[in-house]
């Protein structure tokens, strides 16, 4: 571990995975588990499977809605981060490889991991020579940073990625974003000395900014073809592949970039001469593409839904095609403090206490899609500790306790609210019935209201106005960490200043100053173990708040098809394939 280069590993999602591998002890014909044998169980959790290095073929991805952008600069969907490393490098990235090497940050555009300063206010990087964009041009400093500066403040035009610069950065707060800024030298705290260096200047330590690094948000922008809103229609790659077509809605193709040099990208073997993308396929048919090997890879990353669940667990030949992984990631409910009555505490308890969660993960498929959750932080995340301060008999929910709540918020004949959900996630919606029926024993009326996942957070469930103007007082969400550490898991959910106009992922508004002030001062310590019990501490502190409903800790049944290789899963991004090692033998 290098505390101001946070290349920190995470023992326990590392341990929870051999564990999950350890259950199946399957082995191929050879006696070797995984590997170029036969399809194994599991094996896809700790090692790359039918491995190549053929370059050749077409990889089809597909998915069940659109992205909230395929924009690098406008993105906050974990399977779109992973998907443009494809076509949009950045500072730094994960290491594309299998089991908890996967979980260590590599230079990517940079030379090196970044160079703190002794107080890690100041962050330095050094760009690698003969990087070029798709047209030829140099990548140079100036496109990183035009790049930050574009995603983190001009939500008037890209308002879905997280707001990390913005919030840490000298004069985040103040700084209008390049489409308003009329000054060319754009915000002071990042400065380009030369055309291939770097400085970022914070108001406060961030001993994680090494994994800030790795967002796709540092993927380099050419000023003069930005678009804004409209760039996502013409990107300019860094990356090994480019776009050769792009249809709102409906799907891309991307082709070689010829323009990408290999001698100074060691992460990603390129191996398909061509990707495509297709959106809005209804997901039992992604499902049933996948199992007939007609696609290399569900896109959204989370796994067969709960109706195809069962016919490729009774098949021992699907099985075998299956990785049960730990996505790292939550499912929950937001109650919305400023939505009525949730902005009393009691009625919030009231449905801590009173929700059915056995039910609920019974919903989503049982205990291969999760285990019942008691945190926000999932055990894979690093600074996880165990507490459950609504703990109920069987997790089935306690009747009494809830009512008792409902009397001290004045609500002792229940109350009715909104719940969304995305309607194009079974699970989710089957999630969301199963909480409707539990919270209806306490005459607590949940009225159903879905919205597709491509704007579910930029129109619906993230966009405060909309939320208040249509009273939706619970939000069915799920959250997997920025990056696997307590404050990569948390700041974009809890804390106030994550709040956006859109496009949020705080869904339940909360902003309590003596949680904000605990997240910058845990993240602002660079003592390793005060940090990682400050977040465990933080997630007690919402707990008690009541503002969010822990469900399930997710898993995701991932099925790879025969002819998809050089496969595994990454914890980096919420336990699904890596698809920047992904090929194809078709």
């Amino acid at each position: 571990m290098k505390t101001r280069k946070a290349t920190v590993l995470i023992a326990t999602a590392v341990a929870l995975t051999l564990g999950a591998t350890a259950c199946n002890d399957s082995k191929d014909d050879d006696g070797k588990k995984g590997g170029g044998g036969k399809s194994v169980t599991d094996a896809g959790l700790t090692q790359i499977v039918n491995k190549s290095d053929k370059k050749g073929g077409t990889a089809t991805y597909a998915m069940s809605d659109v992205p909230d952008s395929l924009d690098p600069g406008n993105t906050y969907y974990g399977w779109v981060q992973n998907f443009s490393r494809l076509y949009g490098r950045t500072l730094t990235t994960f290491k594309p490889a299998a089991g908890k090497d996967g979980l260590t940050v590599v230079p990517d555009l940079a030379e090196s991991l970044g160079k703190a300063s002794p107080d890690a206010k100041t962050w330095t990087y050094t760009l690698k020579k003969g990087l070029k964009f798709e047209d030829g041009t140099p990548i140079t400093s100036k496109d990183i940073k035009y790049a930050v500066e574009r995603s983190n403040f001009a939500p008037e035009a890209l308002s879905n990625g997280p707001t990390y610069f913005k919030s840490h950065l000298e004069g985040g707060d103040k700084y209008q974003g390049p489409y308003k800024d009329k000054d060319p030298k754009g915000i002071a705290s990042i400065e380009t000395p030369d055309d291939t260096t770097i400085v970022f200047k914070l108001k406060d330590a961030f001993a994680d900014f090494d994994y800030l690094a790795t967002f796709s948000q540092t993927a380099p922008v050419p000023q003069a073809k930005d678009g804004g809103a409209t760039y996502v229609q013409h990107i300019v790659s860094s990356g090994p592949y480019k776009f050769q077509s792009y249809e709102e809605g409906k799907g891309a193709t991307l082709v070689r970039n010829p323009q990408w040099d290999p001698k100074t990208d060691p992460n990603r073997p390129a191996l398909p001469d061509k990707i495509s993308i297709r959106f809005k396929v209804n997901a039992v048919t992604v499902d049933n593409e996948l199992l007939a090997d007609n696609l290399t890879a569900d896109a959204a990353g989370t796994g067969v839904s709960p109706q195809t669940q069962p016919k490729v667990l009774t098949s021992p030949k699907y099985k075998s095609q299956t990785d049960g992984s730990y996505a790292g990631a939550t499912s929950y409910i937001g109650l919305n403090v400023n939505v009525a009555p949730f902005d009393n505490i009691h009625c919030r308890k009231a449905v801590q206490w009173g929700i059915d969660k056995a039910s609920i993960q019974a919903a989503a498929g049982g205990a291969p899609k999760g285990d019942v959750a008691s945190t926000l932080l999932p055990p894979t995340v690093n600074g996880y500790a165990k507490f459950n301060l609504y703990e109920t008999p069987g997790d089935k929910g306690d009747e009494a306790k809830a009512k008792d709540e409902l009397k001290q918020c004045n609500q002792p004949n229940g109350f009715s609210t909104s719940l969304t959900a995305r309607s194009d996630r079974p699970s989710e919606m089957a999630m969301a019935t199963a909480v409707q029926a539990s919270l209806k024993k306490l005459n607590i009326n949940a009225e159903i209201k879905s919205f597709p996942a491509g704007k579910y957070f930029q129109n619906f469930a993230g966009n405060p106005q909309y939320v208040h103007d249509h009273k939706l007082g619970m939000i069915m969400t799920a959250w997997g960490a920025d990056w696997p550490t307590g404050f990569g898991f948390l700041d974009q959910i809890i804390n106030g200043s994550a709040i956006k106009p859109s496009g949020g992922n705080n869904v339940q508004e909360l902003n309590d100053p003596a949680i904000n002030k605990a997240l910058n001062d845990a993240i602002a310590n660079t003592d390793k173990t005060a940090r990682e019990k400050a977040w465990g501490d933080i997630d007690k502190m919402v707990a008690e708040n009541a503002s969010a409903v822990p469900l399930i800790y997710r898993k995701n049944l991932l099925f790879r098809p025969a002819s998809a290789t050089n496969v595994t899963v990454t914890q980096a991004y919420l336990g699904m394939y890596d698809y920047l090692l992904m090929g194809s033998s078709k």
